[in-house]
């Protein structure tokens, strides 16, 4: 036998190695599910969606899009759209979009149109989705300060005629009865019944030029309307901005005290209100060069929203809605001019999107509130460059990662069950501090029949780079599940499920060849990090392990 000594030279490598070993070791997360302690059932809170310009609904881009988010949920999704009743040609612009449904003729008698309307919600129930009906804005004809009418921004404000109250109750009451009528004749009283009907948009601040007294007027005569054409409808409100403001957090009170004994201003004391509705926002920032992204105070906005409900018994078990929840709040503020929504691209954007489903449901279950839904206020432009930055769910018809976030939630359905992981962090340090000092790598798990899904995110508000955390995943409770099981591990990180990624390099091109589409589409789709694979069940329980980059969120199928 030879025995052959270490040089010298090599001594200070095996002190390194020897050094490593255990830091790898110390570093590895576990993530821990218990796929037989049921928790609750999962409610699809993620499948509305939403946008400022309705016209690019039945652009053909905008239509793809509506499409895909359909096939993606096996609930109907339901989208709302700002504009829905403002005057205009119907011709699309950032931040701007238009029906003509009101008009008066020479004398003064109202004129309905509900052409471009009808051609808006037809899009979406013909591929199985649903309105989310935002009632407004001011028609033209009935504002009390209509000029300057449309706006032309990015230059100067977009608060201007369309944003002011009724001149004429009587004929905006006629107005909101006849188009619900229309809704019932068209589509019938069951489906007109299952949509949501909400009055106005973010009435605390500049949408709304009138003082909260005079929304709680607007509030009471429209929801008397829907509910004379319909009884059954579901109406409310009040779309406000996030509670975390001590202002919006007062006009959500006043509103809702206005609604538990007010007095009516239709007749009565109180107003109807079958579901309440708020915003809830990010603030992301540039600092020292990097994106770092607001999410405590999106929770903040959130948590605030339900103490404030829960401050009034009668409405504490009414669904709960945030009908704009976003890392911040301009879709049609693209990166190029605003450097913090620089996120929008690539794979910080669905890792967020991750991190905010599982702390809402975390906050909806410690303030036993029932959040019904958490509206993603992004869709798609026309006629913009490609990836120009734009809080969008795709670009020119390519998806971007962010989408398939949501088609990895479309793929979680059935109980909420136990899980842990070791590198968590609390849910009262993210409220207070966000995710800056190590990642929050936190997991989410359902189980229905014969299958388990689970999804593992490693997220932190500093978008800099990091070394792939390696992470074990043990699946205990699988007693009835045989000998095996099989996995299928989906993946959004650099390189899977990522478009942007592909588009850069290919140069990015403004003008992709047949060839190059091809590509992004499929690239834009998504994937799976490998094939699936067979693991053998010992004792009830199942382990893998894989690593994760920060900022990645995978997506574990497991079926027997």
């Amino acid at each position: 036998m030879t025995i052959r000594l270490l040089s010298r030279s090599a001594l200070p490598f095996l002190l390194t190695l020897v050094a490593v070993i255990p830091h790898i070791a110390e570093s590895q997360v576990t993530v821990r599910v218990e796929a037989s302690q049921k928790t609750g059932r999962l409610k699809p809170i993620w499948s509305y969606f939403g946008y400022d310009e309705p016209n690019y609904t039945y652009a053909v881009n905008g239509r793809k899009l509506i499409g895909e988010l359909s096939a993606l949920s096996y609930v109907p999704v339901y989208i709302r759209t700002h504009n829905l009743l403002t005057t205009g040609n119907g011709v699309p612009a950032l931040k701007w979009g238009s029906t003509n449904a009101y008009t008066e003729d020479a004398a003064g008698r109202p004129v309905y149109n509900w052409t471009i309307v009808d051609r808006i919600f037809g899009a979406y129930l013909a591929v199985g989705a649903k309105p989310f009906v935002e009632i407004g804005f001011m028609p033209e004809a009935l504002s009390t300060h209509p000029e300057p009418y449309r706006h032309t921004w990015p230059k100067g404000g977009i608060a201007t005629g369309w944003a002011y109250p009724p001149k004429d109750y009587k004929k905006w009451d006629n107005l909101v009865y006849e188009w619900v009528r229309h809704c019932v004749d068209k589509y019938g009283k069951a489906e007109v019944a299952s949509w949501y009907w909400e009055v106005w948009n973010e009435p605390d601040i500049m949408y709304w030029h009138g003082t909260p007294q005079q929304y709680d007027e607007l509030y009471d005569h429209t929801a008397a309307a829907v509910k004379r054409a319909l009884p059954s409808a579901r109406v409310g409100g009040p779309a406000s901005t996030g509670p975390a403001s001590p202002k919006a957090a007062a006009f959500l009170r006043q509103f809702l005290q206005h609604c538990a004994n007010g007095k009516n201003y239709a007749g009565g004391t109180g107003a109807p209100l079958d579901f309440i509705s708020y915003h809830a926002k990010g603030r992301p920032e540039v600092v020292k060069g990097h994106i770092r992204m607001g999410l405590s105070h999106h929770l903040q906005d959130v948590a605030s929203g339900l103490r404030i409900i829960a401050e009034f018994p009668r409405f504490r078990a009414l669904p709960v809605i945030l009908s704009e929840s976003d890392p911040e709040g301009c879709a049609a503020c693209s990166a190029q001019t605003h450097p913090q929504n620089a996120y929008r691209n690539g794979t910080l954007y669905p890792t967020y999107e991750a991190e905010v489903l599982d702390k809402v449901l975390k906050l909806a279950a410690h303030s036993h509130a029932d959040i019904e839904g958490v509206l993603t206020w992004a869709f798609e432009f026309e006629d913009q460059p490609y990836f120009a930055g734009f809080r969008t769910l795709a670009t020119n018809g390519i998806d971007k990662p962010v989408l398939n976030f949501f088609r990895m939630a479309g793929l979680m359905r059935g109980d909420l069950v136990k899980t842990e992981s070791t590198a968590a962090i609390p849910l009262d340090t993210i409220l207070s501090s966000g995710v800056r000092r190590q990642p929050d790598i936190d997991s989410l798990a359902v189980r229905s029949d014969h299958r388990l899904a689970v999804m593992i995110w490693n997220y932190h508000d500093d978008d800099v780079q990091a070394e792939p955390q390696p992470i074990e995943v043990v699946i205990s409770g699988l007693t009835s599940a045989g000998n095996r099981v099989l996995v299928q591990h989906y993946r959004i990180d650099q390189g899977h499920s990522n478009a942007y990624t592909a588009w850069k390099e290919m140069g990015s091109p403004q003008h992709p060849s047949p060839a190059q589409r091809t590509v992004l589409e499929a690239a834009g789709q998504l994937q799976t990090l490998d094939s699936p694979r067979w693991l053998t069940i010992r004792n009830g329980t199942v382990k893998f392990d894989f690593p994760l980059p920060r900022n990645a969120v995978s997506l574990l199928e497991v079926s027997w």
